[in-house]
């Protein structure tokens, strides 16, 4: 022990991160901490080295330092990538060999947000393991070490060239329109599309931390109006957008219709599905039923896992499945990558699928069955209530006979479709979804997600706001 003890804004210390607003509930202070404490968890399990890379925010300069002069108290090795994508941190702790590593990133919040996602030995450190490292930095319970050093290493061009390893297209010659919103993928996108076969078009390809275009979240409609005017003014195939750290993508059709998560991942599934029949495909328990009806069809295992990126990366590595998505936009591919989630790496082998297609994109997304659904309803709900109201609901499910998951929250399954209740892991808001074939069938679904609710005296969530066909 030294004379080391911190405390952190509790609010910072989240499920998959630590997070929070610069200059109120984060500072560079968390920062050293962060280093010291995450060092000497390394340091415990007999590592030596820690990658760190940084996000395009203002404050991340700032904030990057004091990490890597934390990690080097604790006697660690510090690789510092610089500035990139949040993939690009994990690529480099893969390849390097790292015992561990960090990124500066505030993902897609606001600019005045920020916070750091950590893996250690290349599994994703959350839940518990933050928890502790909260506990173990009031604590003051740190290694004494001989300070560590530090190595710059530039990894960006062997990551692109990695990236563009894994093309697959056929002759027809694609235009794309990217829209990198102004994030952290700025440097490492243009690298990339200069080297990919096509026209390509970037939007918002500076990195500028306060994001003067549009707020850097691609599962936000609003977010992807710009791309959707460009794709359609271009006449272009297809328009990829990156949320902040381009951990998460979002994708639009010929036509400019938004592709949402899960039929993104059907389509990323059947080819992974042609090489590797009756592998396991995962998605979050929020994706449509079409998604996993389409797995099967293809030949594969559908299997539906909570929600949250470090739970399903946590479930891929476990079963070996080559593929898994969320609604998010998280997506994560094993077959021939490494298992992590990266917008880029999953931009070109849906570039690769639809180079080789015959008719366009927006064909493929028609021929999908038609279902309604609402969109992601969240609502506030006391963080010492929310898991309460899932238990109690699914009690009540249970004595009516009805066919629930719990795998996280209750989904429940009925002749019209599916609802779904769950507890947000990271706010403290209970989120709702409902899918059917029919207009009042979804009406049905809706109804009884409100009985449900007020069985536990709670209103109604807002269902205002279309919900588009799927």
């Amino acid at each position: 022990m030294d004379a080391f003890a911190h405390s952190f804004d509790p609010t910072s210390l989240r499920e998959y991160d630590i997070r929070g607003v610069v200059g109120r509930t984060l500072h560079p202070a968390d920062a050293f901490a962060i280093g010291r404490v995450f060092g000497s968890i390394v340091a415990g399990q007999g590592g030596r080295t820690v990658a760190v890379g940084y996000d395009g925010r203002l404050s991340s300069p700032q904030l990057e330092p004091e990490l890597v002069r934390g990690l080097v108290a604790s006697g660690m090795q510090v690789l510092r990538i610089g500035c990139g994508p949040t993939p690009m941190l994990y690529y480099a702790a893969v390849t390097l060999a790292a015992d561990g590593g960090v990124m500066v990133t505030g993902s897609h919040n606001p600019p005045d947000y920020n916070g750091f996602k950590m893996v250690l030995a290349n599994k994703p450190f959350y839940g518990r393991q933050i928890v502790d490292l909260g506990r173990r930095a009031a604590a003051g319970d740190v290694v004494e070490a001989e300070p560590g050093g530090t190595r710059d290493v530039d990894v960006m061009a062997d990551y692109v060239a990695r990236l563009l390893s894994d093309w697959d297209g056929g002759d027809r010659i694609l235009n794309v329109v990217w829209d990198n919103g102004n994030g952290s993928a700025g440097e490492a996108l243009q690298r990339l599309v200069s080297s990919l076969p096509g026209k390509h078009t970037v939007l918002n390809g500076e990195i500028d931390g306060r994001f003067p275009a549009h707020h850097p979240d691609p599962t936000v409609a609003r977010n992807l109006e710009q791309l959707i005017a460009e794709v359609r003014a271009r006449q272009a195939d297809l328009g990829i957008a990156f949320d902040g750290d381009a951990d998460r993508i979002g994708a639009v059709d010929d036509e400019g219709r938004i592709l949402a998560g899960d039929q993104l991942l059907v389509i990323l599934a059947r080819d992974v599905l042609r090489e590797r029949p009756g592998a396991t495909i995962i998605a979050d328990v929020k994706a449509s039923q079409v998604l996993f009806d389409e797995v099967t069809l293809a030949g594969g295992t559908p299997l539906m896992w909570r929600t949250g990126h470090s739970l399903i990366k946590a479930k891929m590595a476990e079963i070996g499945a080559p593929l898994a998505g969320e609604m998010s936009g998280h997506v994560f591919f094993a077959d021939k990558w490494y298992g992590f989630d990266d917008a880029l790496y999953a931009a070109v082998r849906l570039l690769s699928i639809v180079a080789r297609m015959k008719g366009p994109l927006s064909a493929v997304r028609d021929a999908l069955p038609p279902v309604l659904n609402t969109p992601e309803l969240r609502f506030d709900c006391d963080d010492t209530r929310k898991f309460a109201v899932i238990d109690e609901v699914a009690d009540r499910l249970r004595q009516a006979g009805a066919t629930v998951s719990d795998i996280d929250g209750v989904r429940v399954s009925t002749s019209d479709g599916w609802w779904l209740l769950r507890a947000s892991n990271t706010q403290a808001v209970l989120v709702a979804r409902a899918e059917a074939r029919s207009e009042e069938g979804l009406e049905r679904l809706k109804a009884a997600l409100v009985e449900q609710l007020a069985g536990s005296g709670l209103s109604a969530p807002d269902f205002s706001g279309e919900h588009a066909g799927h």
